[in-house]
């Protein structure tokens, strides 16, 4: 048998996109193929990131295609189109951008086994990159190409169920300012009840035997070890604290859950209360998960038909007002407070939020004070409507930060200003205010978000459920880790584990069990905050097991404050690695093709000579010592999470 295949004969239900689906002989959006300008007959519409796997039988003879950009986004758009052949590279583009011409692709196949077509996003985010692969073919001698099918995988639980006797987690160092209210809590696992206690607490605070709640007034800046523990009927455990009195907080990323990846514009005070009680009442608190987070659409939305969004935008005085759905903030917070949690909330530096309510643009002193007296701990700011030219248009000048006078580049300027503004109206308040900044990582947010004083920062565009998104965003980290510290967090957007859905309607995720791995995985090493995005209220033991494994919490909690980098990249397999304050690494070995593939972690690169000691974090055992390298066989989109010393 032998022939030509037209890439668009396939079954391309099976090609992962960032977006959309993948189209035979149409663009993602469904227009003729058109690239340059140049209108192709045939070929696939697909969007960055993308990936297609095909099985040969190593008698292929050439692949051939012409790749770029559709013009349907004009100039807009930039992606890389990679050949990749039983692991190896064969062809790269080079990134291409809207309105280039296509490049050609001739690619000899002889002996291939298994070729993959890959699209990546070229470092800036998948907006507009819709890439067409346009007249592909497979010039084959033997059998016909076979789509490499998504293959099932069962939802296998690695996490071991917690002992019944104490055992302290969370976090093991805590930051506040003075004078404001402290709140932090104590957590442990085990047969309850448990009582908690902690010797050394510096003079203003005290801890709640049966919650294990740390509250008060810090009076002075200092540093205080503080040992901390937890008893049942079985024994009883201790550890030290770390507390860090002084002007920095959220000294490890924050643990909580945002509303917008399940409710998105849906949400309601319902919704909040119910995530609440079941952070508090599962076992996601004695884990340390504690802020419950209400994204976009708390606020009024003036123009709306929804008359539970309508109404006065602020009071007479000019102070913001919720919408019907939330009808008394301060009842809620108090609720979410009272569950020994933290709450959380959102906004922007424009006029209108991302969904169309109302913002703080000239009104951030009142916001900040009304979040602040309303109890909240947490603000997410989203850049949405903002503009640079309507600061001219303040009633007067915005609040500065001193070091803005020392920035010269005005480009970088612009995107500051709005964020240093509300950052001067958050110090003015009497409470510690995680200051999330979002805005997508425009003008490398990485470089200068420390600067305004934001405590994270989004170093990309939106997350949604695909791998095609989760892992173009989560490997695009690379190189971010020298901006990442105590304080001070790069954030690569939310979790998509469990039901999520942006509204009414919800469906479990559509990443595998092992991407699932890979996420939380790569999040924990990225050192970034892990803000769950599912609905709460339909947690499956799967998605428990992903999110209450002690040992792989804290690499992402360490004290260290270290984000991990990329050590090694050989084709699809990735190592990135961590280190941690006892002197060990955390180590993921990552592949991010379509087959089983042996990675290996080379450990002089880890400046680890002789035999190394090495656990596997997810099952919470100790391996085989090692010895020059540590080699895994990972499964496709999967992971291996190890600590090494």
């Amino acid at each position: 048998m032998a022939g030509e295949l037209p890439l668009s004969k396939l079954d391309l239900r099976s090609m992962e996109t960032g977006w959309s689906h993948a189209k035979a002989g149409k663009s993602i959006d469904g227009n003729a193929l058109t690239i340059g300008g140049k209108v192709y007959a045939d070929g696939v519409g697909s969007h960055a990131e993308s990936s297609f796997a095909l099985q040969l039988d190593g008698k292929a003879r050439e692949f051939t295609a012409a790749v770029g950009i559709d013009s349907e986004v004009g100039n807009k758009g930039s992606a890389e189109f990679v050949v990749m052949a039983d692991g190896r590279e064969l062809f790269r583009s080079g990134v291409m951008k809207g309105g280039q011409a296509a490049k050609e692709v001739k690619v000899p196949l002889g002996g291939v086994k298994l070729l993959e077509l890959v699209v990546t996003e070229a470092g800036d985010g998948i907006d507009f990159d819709h890439a067409d692969w346009a007249d592909a073919r497979i010039d084959f001698a033997g059998s016909a190409p076979v789509v490499m099918p998504i293959p099932k995988e069962e939802a296998v639980v690695l996490t071991p169920k917690p002992g019944p006797k104490p055992r302290l987690t969370g976090p093991r160092v805590f930051g506040a300012r003075p004078g404001n209210p402290f709140q932090h809590r104590v957590t442990a696992t085990g047969t309850k009840p448990m009582t908690f206690s902690a010797s050394g607490l510096p003079a203003g605070l005290k801890i709640d035997p049966k919650t294990g709640l740390i509250t008060g007034k810090l009076a002075d800046k200092g540093e205080w070890r503080v040992e901390v523990a937890a008893k049942n009927s079985l024994g009883s455990v201790t550890r030290p604290l770390r507390i860090v009195g002084g002007d920095t907080i959220s000294l490890t990323p924050p643990l909580g859950w945002n509303s917008w990846n399940c409710f998105a514009g849906a949400v309601t005070d319902g919704n909040i209360r119910d995530a609440a009680r079941v952070m508090a009442e599962s076992s996601l608190v004695d884990h340390g998960w504690c802020y419950v987070n209400i994204d976009d659409f708390w606020q009024v939305k003036p123009g709306s038909n929804d008359p539970t969004l309508q109404g006065p935008e602020r009071d007479a005085e000019g102070n913001i007002l919720t919408n019907k759905r939330f009808p008394d903030m301060k009842a809620l917070t108090d609720y979410i407070h009272g569950l020994g949690l933290k709450a959380g909330l959102y906004s922007s530096p424009g006029p209108l939020t991302c969904g169309g309510c109302s913002g703080s643009f000239g009104h951030e002193e009142q916001d900040a004070a009304s979040y602040a007296k309303w109890g909240f701990d947490y603000l997410k700011h989203d850049w949405c409507s903002y503009r640079p030219e309507s600061e001219k248009d303040r009633a007067k000048p915005a609040p500065r930060l001193s070091v803005l006078d020392s920035i010269t580049n005005d480009e970088k300027l612009k995107l500051m200003i709005p964020y240093a503004t509300m950052r001067a109206a958050l110090d003015r308040q009497p409470r510690d205010i995680h200051y999330s900044l979002c805005q997508y990582g425009m003008g490398n947010v990485s470089e200068w978000g420390d600067m305004v004083g934001g405590n994270s920062w989004r170093t990309t565009g939106d997350i949604n459920d695909s791998w095609s998104s989760m892992a173009g965003i989560g490997f695009k980290q690379a190189g971010l880790e020298k901006y990442a510290k105590p304080g001070r967090w790069n954030d690569p957007d939310m979790l998509v584990v469990g039901h999520v859905g942006w509204g009414p309607a919800l469906h479990p995720t559509k990443l595998t069990p092992n991407e699932q791995y890979t996420h939380i995985s790569l999040w924990s090493l990225l050192a970034s905050p892990l803000l769950i995005g599912c609905d709460l209220t339909k947690l499956d033991d799967f998605t428990v097991g992903l999110l209450t494994n002690d040992e792989v919490l804290e690499v992402n909690q360490d004290e260290l404050g270290k984000q991990a980098g990329r050590i090694s990249k050989d084709g699809n397999g990735e190592v990135w690695a961590k280190q941690m304050v006892d002197g060990s690494w955390a180590v993921g070995l990552f592949n991010r093709g379509t087959a089983p593939l042996q990675v290996s972690c080379d450990l002089s690169l880890l400046n680890i000579r002789g035999a190394a000691q090495v656990r596997d974090l997810w099952r919470q055992k100790n391996e085989a010592p090692a010895s020059g390298k540590i080699t895994r066989t990972i499964p496709r989109h999967g992971v291996a999470l190890l600590r090494v010393k």
